[in-house]
């Protein structure tokens, strides 16, 4: 049973901003738009944080990231070590730094240049030897012939993480209101009108949309559609083993089913990702496992790590994720309707942006600008900007 407040019986609500989708964006967005002072409904057509917010593999990292990303992973990392203070809870992160290793030599000259690059954006990385790997982490195959490593990555809990940001926006002020599935969205006069399937009717004069691999079908409505494919992520979890690793791992590849990166939760469970995505079907809200991918994970797990050869998996699952076809996200403000913004399409990689997104979208909305870069983002590369008239409003 949800904590959060669901639909009253009015017909009507009104607020500063109405947002749809009540995944971590959306939740994130909320509460530090509330810290701001600004009235908010949040809108979510299940639970908050059930679909990609809560079914990822809870990644805290900004290695590997793109360049363009980095401002905006290095915000909200500042952000995930103030949960404590924010939210009054952690969301179970663990700054146990984020490994990078290969099989392949040629990977080493990429991470030195990576690592060039990143050092002026605020990424610092340590290059691991040969040597350096075996003597930090014995437990890897000797077949790894280096790494890279960020010190002050991590995980977190992803089933925990957009509900403690919703409870806190809850706690500030804002409307938090699930199980309420949002049939149009349109500009009306001065406000924004999401109309619920029921029939209740939200306004405000800004509305964002964070509605994850579902955002093209809301962004369509006002002239924006964008090419996002939704894909399934193929997670498990092993039997829990003494608690060890604190760091994430992960298989730097060219071929997609080897992918593997895994982490260790305190409780001694080993939860893994990677291998080939899933099919995902919005329309009926399912993603599924692939057994040949699980297999996979579980195959190359055992030769990364040779001492989990007898190591069993108890539970598989995936979700529904939003992809853009050149990996950025969308985020920042339609190209064709004035107050209105969106923040969706994180191919993936959107689980540690989270509370950054929030923050920069609270930022810009009450605002008018960030301080953070998100230029690459925007809405507009996908649909030529046209000029904001009165007519586009309607």
């Amino acid at each position: 049973m949800s904590l959060l407040t669901h639909a009253p019986d009015t017909p009507r609500h009104d607020a500063d901003v109405v947002i749809v989708g009540g995944g971590f964006m959306g939740s994130a967005t909320a509460f530090f738009l509330r810290q701001r002072g600004r009235s908010v409904i949040l809108l979510e057509r299940g639970l908050v944080g059930q679909q990609a917010s809560g079914v990822n593999f809870g990644n805290v990292r900004r290695q590997g990231r793109l360049l363009s990303q980095l401002p905006l992973a290095n915000r909200s990392r500042g952000i995930w070590g103030r949960l404590p203070e924010l939210l009054g809870e952690d969301a179970e992160f663990l700054p146990g730094g984020h490994v990078r290793v290969c099989y392949d030599p040629a990977y080493l000259d990429a991470y030195e240049q990576y690592a060039k690059d990143a050092r002026p954006l605020g990424l610092d990385l340590e290059m691991l030897s040969q040597q350096e790997v075996r003597k930090r982490f014995p437990y890897l195959s000797q077949k790894v012939v280096g790494g890279s490593y960020a010190p002050i990555d991590g995980h977190a809990n992803p089933r925990l993480a957009a509900p403690a940001f919703a409870r806190a926006a809850v706690r500030a002020g804002a409307k938090v209101i699930e199980n309420t599935e949002i049939a149009a969205v349109e500009k009306d006069g001065e406000d924004f009108r999401a109309t619920a399937t029921d029939g209740r009717i939200f306004r405000a004069p800004v509305m964002l949309i964070t509605a994850g691999a579902w955002g093209s079908l809301l962004s369509e409505q006002f002239g924006e559609a964008v090419p996002i494919v939704a894909r399934g992520p193929q997670m498990s979890v092993t039997e829990p083993l003494p608690y060890r690793m604190r760091e994430v791992f992960g298989m730097s590849t060219r071929v997609e089913r080897e992918v593997i990166y895994f982490r260790q939760v305190k409780r001694g469970n080993i939860v893994i990702g990677g291998s080939t995505r899933g099919p995902a079907f919005p329309d009926i809200r399912r993603a599924y496992t692939v057994p040949t991918s699980t297999l996979s994970q579980l195959a190359e797990m055992r030769r990364l790590v040779p001492a989990f050869a007898r190591l069993n998996i108890i539970r598989t699952w995936s979700g529904i994720e939003g992809y853009m076809p050149d990996e950025r996200p969308i985020m920042g403000p339609s190209g064709k309707v004035s107050g209105l913004f969106y923040a969706f399409g994180f191919s993936g990689e959107g689980f540690q942006l989270g509370p950054g997104v929030g923050d920069v979208m609270a930022e810009l909305i009450d605002t008018g600008s960030t301080t953070t870069p998100i230029d690459d983002f925007k809405m507009a590369r996908f649909n030529a900007p046209v000029a904001v008239t009165e007519e586009n409003h309607e």
